[in-house]
């Protein structure tokens, strides 16, 4: 193994769980921890989906173990820990990436809608945070990165998403007070807050050329984000690269929340 820069980034010999783990970013995020050498627990509601996963990193020689789990449910996300425990012992990184979105006015936001996205993409996010958190302070530390987005930084107000935008915005907070309440028992919490990427949420946006006008001309780089742009700053936050850094949030977005 290389023992020059890059091998800050390595995670090998270490445990990667991944929510959110069936599509999107989640499956790109996996797949690259898997690549630094992590084995790699896939988790997320859809298990047909796992398993193609799981069995794609196994056959690039990884390893990879898929558990079904919704994690605004506290015995799932509890049963969550006893698997990838089970399976290949305590949890060095969490990425929190479980979440959805609906485009809809403020107005016109049923509670139903709301409350369910607060409970996956907050709820949910702080849960499995401080499931697998309570292990890492048990055990030798480790690092949470929890997914938020851009729209947890700024509004868009023309992609009508009030829930979605609040729930991104208190993972941000929470990434700040977890990583202040964790910071002196060795365990790092970061954010990434990732800007218009192509994915089976954004699809029929990337897919409509009067949305891609707007979001280059809003862009400051002109374009969206492909998934393997996420990989460096996933890597970072996870590995010992960053291991000064807790309580941070980094936008990957073109520029977005610069302008």
């Amino acid at each position: 193994m290389s023992s020059g820069p890059e091998a800050a980034f390595r995670l090998d010999g270490r445990v990667a769980v991944v929510t959110g783990a069936s599509s999107g970013m989640g499956v790109r995020f996996a797949e690259a921890l898997a690549e630094a050498g992590a084995r790699v627990v896939l988790s997320a509601r859809r298990m047909e989906r796992l398993e193609e996963l799981a069995d794609r990193i196994v056959s690039a020689g990884g390893e990879a173990h898929p558990v079904a789990c919704d994690v605004a449910r506290e015995s799932e996300v509890d049963a969550l820990v006893s698997q990838t425990e089970a399976r290949f012992g305590p949890a060095h990184v969490l990425v929190a990436n479980a979440g959805y979105t609906t485009v809809v006015p403020a107005e016109e936001q049923t509670l139903e809608d709301w409350q369910g996205q607060i409970d996956v993409n907050l709820t949910g996010v702080f849960l499995c945070a401080q499931r697998f958190g309570r292990r890492m302070l048990d055990g030798s530390g480790g690092s949470l990165v929890l997914v938020s987005s851009m729209l947890g930084l700024v509004g868009s107000g023309q992609v009508a998403q009030a829930a979605y935008a609040a729930s991104k915005g208190g993972v941000i907070n929470l990434t700040r007070e977890l990583g202040a309440q964790w910071a002196r028992r060795g365990v790092r919490v970061n954010a990434l807050a990732p800007g218009w990427f192509e994915t089976e949420m954004t699809a029929d946006m990337f897919a409509d050329e009067r949305s891609m006008r707007w979001l280059r001309g809003r862009t400051p780089m002109g374009r969206g984000g492909q998934l393997d742009e996420l990989v460096g700053p996933l890597l970072f936050l996870a590995s010992d690269a960053s291991s000064f850094l807790t309580g941070q949030v980094i936008a990957v977005d073109g520029g977005w929340t610069i302008v």
